[in-house]
């Protein structure tokens, strides 16, 4: 079992907990056997509803858990309501296989709130990120073989959260939209202190003069 460092002990002991209920452990981790290298964590959300990702862990397909792979600030929309389909900022996920199970747990800046949540990914997900597809990339100016290996996160107020994965050629596909529970123990002591970080100025303005579009997710 891959241990990472910088998350909260309780949420580290609930995944623990998830482990031993699956029943899932192999004799080793290994290498997993897929087409590329890694696969990708996005991380998105909606202008000026900034958000502060604390962890993104993985219950991979093999039962093995990977803790914080991805965290910290994600990139934005351009504008405050609704989403789009592409991605956000991207981080490689190496030596981990395709997730059964995404855990992520965030500060919501613009309420601010902290969130959690389990996000079980489908089969027919993992299916279609192994599969080879070909498409004209217009980047590259030809016809290009790729596969849709980046899983997209977007997190808004209310802790709404909105799944997509695919590439930049092929596009995205929605897996779904979820509703996270709030953390009741509030922002991770590990992240300024257990206080929420301040929102930056800008975002400050925004929200003070329009509000936060609760319902538009």
């Amino acid at each position: 079992m891959a241990l990472g460092k910088g998350v909260p002990k309780a949420w580290r002991m609930s995944l623990v907990l998830v482990l031993l209920s699956l029943s899932a452990y192999a004799s080793g981790p290994g290498v997993p056997k897929l087409p590329y290298p890694a696969w990708y964590v996005g991380l998105v959300a909606p202008r000026h509803m900034e958000v502060w990702v604390e962890s993104v862990d993985v219950l991979d397909q093999r039962g093995y858990a990977f803790f914080h792979v991805s965290g910290g600030v994600a990139s934005y929309t351009g504008k405050a309501e609704g989403w789009h389909k592409g991605t956000g900022k991207t981080k490689p996920v190496g030596n981990v296989d395709l997730p059964e199970s995404i855990f992520l747990r965030w500060q919501s800046l613009a309420e601010p709130q902290t969130y959690k949540i389990r996000i079980r990914i489908p089969q027919w997900v993992r299916d279609e990120m192994v599969r080879p597809q070909r498409v004209y990339c217009v980047p590259a100016q030809q016809d290009v073989t790729r596969y849709p290996d980046t899983i997209n996160l977007g997190m808004a107020p209310g802790g709404i959260v909105k799944v997509w994965f695919g590439s930049g050629c092929l596009g995205y596909k929605e897996i779904g939209r979820f509703q996270a529970n709030i953390e009741p123990l509030g922002p991770y002591k590990g992240e300024a202190n257990g206080q929420y970080i301040r929102l930056e100025s800008e975002h400050k303005a925004y929200i003070e003069k329009h509000g936060i579009p609760y319902g538009s997710w």
